[in-house]
């Protein structure tokens, strides 16, 4: 569980987690550098539970940074990431973990959704589509471009040695879509068509954030500022995933044309990416010369 200031809904997410019918697991809560009660919630409940490890960052080392370091901490063989504000169900972990020890092919199994509020009702179903069983990757790569909206399917159940063979989450808006992207190029996605994830948005949530600047501080706090291509640099970061996936030439070439497709499906944005670019370095330059 990364965390950054969760103390609002930290306690129960936590019971919640507490609450899964299959208890053997370890939940490691990495806390980045908060300012707010977390720290307080989250060693109350590692001295009253063994499974519960709490560390903390030194620094606020931007969300993706922390992501990547549960990865790091985790010892078992399946992997969560879990979000200090939602709630999962008592059945999600045993039900995904029937699926992964059942199917050998399968390297990512999450339930179905439902969104709730500050105040924990349900505000609506979200039908994320995922289902992706498909032999070839290429075909499951499409099919996830095509169909994927919010990235529920990143707080699922995962193979940890694949994860860790992925280039996990990068710094920058948007590498949730791009690690989804890639881990399924190694394996099948399964939805488990049970209702047991529960994600909340309320004003404080990362996904209610409406500005490039305040998802590039939330990602990585270095990035405010820098000019930022968001259509490019996903493309950029796709392609640089394909040559260490476990595939064969042919399956390559497919996924490879995929992206060019995707560059053609998008050269209105690629080249609007490019203009405004151009417009904010003239702006910053002509800034600094008039304060020269």
């Amino acid at each position: 569980m990364p965390v950054y200031n969760g103390e609002r809904y930290l306690a129960a997410a936590l019971e919640s987690l507490r609450a899964q019918t299959y208890e053997d697991f370890e939940l490691i809560i990495s806390d980045n550098a908060s300012i707010d009660r977390t720290a307080e919630i989250a060693r109350s409940y590692a001295a009253q539970d063994r499974r519960i490890r709490y560390v903390r960052n030194a620094k606020n080392l931007g969300a993706a940074a922390n992501f990547r370091h549960t990865v790091q901490l985790a010892s078992g063989e399946y992997f969560r990431w879990a979000a200090a504000d939602d709630i999962s169900a008592p059945e999600f972990l045993a039900r995904c973990i029937e699926v992964l020890d059942r199917e050998s092919e399968v390297v990512l199994a999450y339930p179905k959704t439902r969104f709730i509020d500050e105040h924990g009702r349900v505000t609506s179903d979200y039908d994320d589509r995922l289902h992706l069983l498909q032999q070839r990757a290429s075909d499951r790569f499409r099919a996830l471009i095509d169909r994927l909206g919010h990235c529920n399917a990143m707080y699922g159940l995962m193979r940890t040695d694949v994860v860790r063979r992925t280039r996990l989450l990068g710094s920058y808006f948007g590498a949730d879509i791009v690690l989804l992207a890639e881990l399924v190029l190694y394996g099948a996605f399964w939805e488990v068509p049970e209702f047991l994830f529960y994600r909340r948005f309320h004003e404080a949530a990362h996904s209610r954030m409406t500005t490039i600047d305040q998802w590039k501080a939330f990602w990585n706090p270095e990035d405010r500022g820098r000019i930022y291509f968001y259509a490019w640099r996903h493309l950029w970061e796709h392609a640089r995933s394909l040559p260490r996936a476990p595939l064969d030439a042919a399956e390559k070439l497919r996924v490879a044309t995929l992206l060019v497709r995707m560059a053609l499906w998008r050269r209105r944005r690629l080249s609007q990416e490019i203009t405004d670019a151009a417009r904010q370095l003239v702006g910053e330059v002509s800034r600094q010369a008039a304060g020269s």
